[in-house]
């Protein structure tokens, strides 16, 4: 793994102090409850978990979406409230989501997943006393990303689900993250293919999509090109662009040699093209990352107050 790629895992994973399944975190005189592996979803008899964070006082009724992923590896222990502290105090209820994390899980299985996060969210507004229509997003890197499909790609549900929760819809009204791949069959350069490949090749297992053998009930590997680049597109967030997307800010170092600020531009370029209100801010001399990131939570709560303002 390259220097860059330990820095993102470390950043979110283990810069802050890590606590295990069944602990709390929040000390008896922290300003926000936090209720643990909360199950939004099941699948394959594994369940989908999320933790909540309640602020005490002053709730301002708007929920922010985290998604923990780095690498689109997800893990419980990874979630802190130093990460989200700035949403907190500003009085924003906090959704961490935990989604099935490769090397078991590939990238389409992963945005299922925050899909259906949302949809629970917003299912169970009343019960978390939040407003089903200021619903924001937040992430860094491969959570970057999710936010980004989740933004431009989440859709109004399946009217026909048997599932209730799959009947809601899992669009956010606002996107603010951290160098998130926006487009990995044009990643840094036009035609650069980078689904586990080139730049990510050190990341072949989200990028490793299979199907099911519908005869022999057994996954297979899509060995088929066409099939993988066709799946590269739907994944790419650029490729979800259109007028209804909701505002997007993004963080991005002109430096990072994992994530191109090319995949930045693309997006806010196709965004601005479409009328939508988005903000690239540029870290001039910044990797993947940068020492006080956190630091910039502050900004991206601002978007987060402008953008999911209660309705008149």
């Amino acid at each position: 793994m390259k220097r860059s790629q330990i820095f993102l895992v470390s950043l979110f994973l283990s810069a802050t102090a890590l606590i295990g399944p069944g602990t709390i975190q929040a000390a008896d005189d922290a300003d926000f409850t936090r209720t643990q592996d909360v199950v939004y979803g099941r699948k394959h008899g594994m369940a989908l978990t999320m933790d909540v964070f309640t602020p005490k006082e002053k709730a301002n009724g708007a929920a922010v979406v985290w998604m923990v992923s780095g690498g689109w590896f997800s893990s419980h222990d990874a979630i802190n409230s130093a990460t989200v502290q700035e949403f907190l105090n500003r009085g924003y209820t906090v959704f961490a989501v935990v989604h099935g994390s490769q090397p078991k899980f590939t990238i389409p299985e992963v945005v299922a997943d925050v899909n259906r996060a949302v949809r629970f969210i917003r299912f169970h507004a009343n019960d978390y006393k939040i407003d089903p229509d200021r619903i924001g997003v937040t992430g860094a890197s491969a959570g970057g990303h999710l936010s980004l499909m989740l933004g431009t790609a989440g859709d109004a549900g399946d009217p026909k689900a048997k599932d209730p929760i799959d009947r809601v819809s899992s669009r956010v009204q606002a996107v603010a993250c951290f160098f998130p791949p926006t487009d990995f069959l044009n990643y840094g350069k036009p035609g650069e293919n980078a689904l586990g490949r080139g730049i990510l090749q050190g990341f072949k297992a989200p990028f490793d999509f299979n199907e099911q053998d519908p005869d022999k009930k057994i996954f297979r590997a899509i060995n088929d090109e066409s099939k993988i680049l066709e799946i590269g597109r739907k994944i790419s967030p650029v490729n979800h662009v259109s007028a209804d997307d909701p505002p997007t800010l993004i963080f991005h170092g002109d430096a990072d040699q994992l994530v191109p600020i090319q995949q930045a531009e693309l997006i806010i370029d196709k965004l601005k093209a479409a009328g939508v209100e988005s903000k690239l801010v540029v870290k001039k001399g910044a990797s993947h990352g940068w020492p006080d990131l956190l630091k910039d939570q502050s900004i991206i709560a601002d978007w987060f107050d402008e953008h999911l303002k209660p309705k008149k």
